[in-house]
C-alpha cells in the first residue's frame, strides 16, 4: 500500500469536495494506525526534562509550509537514519491559512509520508503560535476566543496533540507591575489550558505551550516567567496538568531580518538569557524548559548552543522555505510568478524603502497556498534534488541540537 500512498495523499490534499477530502485524509490517518504509526503527544519527554532525566537536547520543531508530504519524507528520511525519535512537525495558525491546509490535511501529509518511509511509532504533531490576534481581542474577545477554541478542537480532532497557545500579545508593557503585565496572558492561557483538558481524548494528555515575550520585541527576563507562571498557576484547577513548556524570547524575529540586497542580518542571541530562562522553568516549575522562535534564518555555529542551554525546543521554519525557493532546481517561470502575484496581491505590505528583495523575501510566504497545486506538481528529477537539499539540512540540524540517538527517550517516556 505505501506504494500507493503518494497518489492518495495528493487526492486528497486537492480534493475540491471538503467532505470527501476529510474522509479521505481519516481513511490515510486509519491506513497509518493500522501500521503503527499515531499521533502522540511528547508531554512525558517534557516532564521528564523536568524531573532531570535527562538534559543538553534540543527538540526540533518544523514548520512545513509548502509540499507537505515530500518535506515530510526527507524529515523521515533523515530521522530514520540516525535514529531520531524526539522531532515534532508543526504548522502555525497563520501558516493554516496562507498555506491553505486544514489540520486534517496537514496530519493527513505527515500520516502518509510516515506510512511511505516505512516510519513506526509516534508522530509529534504540533499547532505553533495558536495566536490571539490584539486588535481582534481588544475589539471582541469572546469572539477572537471561540475563534481559537474552534481551531484548538479542529486540531485536537485531527491528531494534534501538541498545542501552543500564544497570549503573549495581550501582554500589557504600560503597566509598572509585572504579574499586571503578565495578568490576561496568565488568564487567557489558563482558560485555554482548561479548555484542552476538557476535549482531550482519553488517555492522552495534550502538551500545551504558552508563550511569555512576543517575538520581534523586548527580550524575555526570569521576572517576566515568574510573573506569569504564578498567576497561571493559580487559576488552574487543583491537579489539572498546565503547561509543559515556555516560549521566550532572547533575540530572534520570525523569518530573519533582510537587508537591501536579500541576504539575511546576523542576530545575536541573548543565550545567557535563554538558559537562565529555562533553568528556571525546569527548577521552580518543572517544565521541560524554555522554546526559541524564529531561529531556522540563524548561522549553523548558533545551533550548538541550543542543547548547551538546555533549550526543550526550537522551532524552525523559513530557512527550510527558503531553501526549496532558492534552490536551483525550483523553476524560475514559477517563481517569477509567484512575484508577479506578490506584487499585484501584497503590495499594501511593502514598507517605505523597501527593495524588491526585501518585499519578495518577506511576503513569499503569501504565495504558498496560492501556488499550491503547481508545487505539488513540481518535475520529478528536480522535486527530487530539493528534498535531497532539505534531508542533509535536516540531517545537520538533528546533529547540532543532539537529537541523534534520542528514539531511547521516546521508548521510555512516550507512553
Amino acid at each position: 500500500m505505501s506504494d500507493d500512498i503518494g497518489g492518495l495523499i495528493k487526492q486528497a490534499v486537492f480534493e475540491p469536495d471538503l467532505q470527501k477530502q476529510m474522509g479521505q485524509c481519516r481513511a490515510i490517518r486509519k491506513m497509518a494506525m493500522d501500521k503503527g504509526i499515531y499521533p502522540a503527544s511528547i508531554q512525558g519527554l517534557y516532564e521528564a526534562a523536568g524531573r532531570g532525566k535527562f538534559d543538553k537536547m534540543t527538540v526540533p520543531a518544523i514548520n512545513i509550509r509548502m509540499l507537505t508530504y515530500d518535506v515530510s519524507r526527507a524529515v523521515f528520511q533523515a530521522a530514520m537514519k540516525d535514529k531520531v525519535g524526539a522531532l515534532i512537525f508543526e504548522i502555525a495558525r497563520s501558516e493554516i491559512g496562507y498555506t491553505k491546509q486544514s489540520p486534517a490535511e496537514y496530519v493527513a501529509c505527515v500520516m502518509a509520508a510516515a506510512i511511505k518511509e516505512g516510519y513506526r511509532g509516534p508522530v509529534f504533531i504540533q499547532g505553533d503560535h495558536y495566536q490571539f490576534k490584539q486588535s481582534a481581542y481588544e475589539k471582541n474577545p469572546e469572539e477572537e476566543t471561540n475563534a481559537i477554541k474552534k481551531l484548538v478542537q479542529d486540531s485536537i480532532e485531527a491528531g494534534f496533540y501538541n498545542i501552543d497557545i500564544d497570549a503573549s500579545t495581550l501582554v500589557d508593557i504600560s503597566k509598572d507591575d509585572l504579574s499586571e503585565q503578565q495578568a490576561k496572558n496568565s488568564q487567557v492561557t489558563s482558560e485555554m489550558t482548561k479548555f484542552i483538558r476538557g476535549i482531550e481524548p482519553k488517555g492522552v494528555t495534550v502538551s500545551v505551550g504558552g508563550e511569555i515575550g512576543e517575538i520581534g520585541k523586548g527580550n524575555s527576563t526570569v521576572e517576566d516567567l515568574r510573573a506569569f507562571m504564578d498567576g497561571y498557576l493559580k487559576l488552574l484547577p487543583q491537579g489539572s496538568k498546565g503547561i509543559s513548556k515556555i516560549s521566550v524570547q532572547t533575540g530572534t524575529t520570525h523569518g530573519g531580518v533582510v537587508l537591501p540586497d536579500g541576504s539575511i542580518a546576523k542576530v545575536k542571541i541573548a543565550f545567557d538569557t535563554l538558559k537562565e530562562l529555562s533553568n528556571t522553568a525546569r527548577k521552580e516549575y518543572k517544565l521541560g524548559g524554555a522554546v526559541q522562535h524564529g531561529a531556522s534564518t540563524l548561522p549553523d555555529e548558533a545551533f550548538d548552543n541550543f542543547p548547551k542551554m538546555d533549550t526543550i525546543e526550537v522551532h524552525l521554519a523559513t530557512g527550510f522555505q527558503n531553501i526549496v525557493y532558492d534552490s536551483p532546481h525550483f523553476p524560475k517561470d514559477l517563481l517569477a510568478r509567484a512575484y508577479r502575484y506578490l506584487d499585484e496581491k501584497c503590495i499594501g505590505e511593502r514598507k517605505s524603502g523597501d527593495t524588491d528583495e526585501q518585499f519578495h523575501y518577506n511576503t513569499r510566504k503569501k504565495a504558498l497556498g496560492e501556488f499550491k497545486k503547481e508545487m505539488w506538481n513540481l518535475p520529478s528529477a528536480d522535486l527530487q534534488a530539493i528534498m535531497q537539499e532539505l534531508e542533509e539540512r535536516f540531517t545537520l540540524m538533528f546533529e547540532k541540537l543532539n537529537t541523534v540517538d534520542t528514539e531511547q527517550y521516546i521508548k521510555e517516556f512516550i507512553k
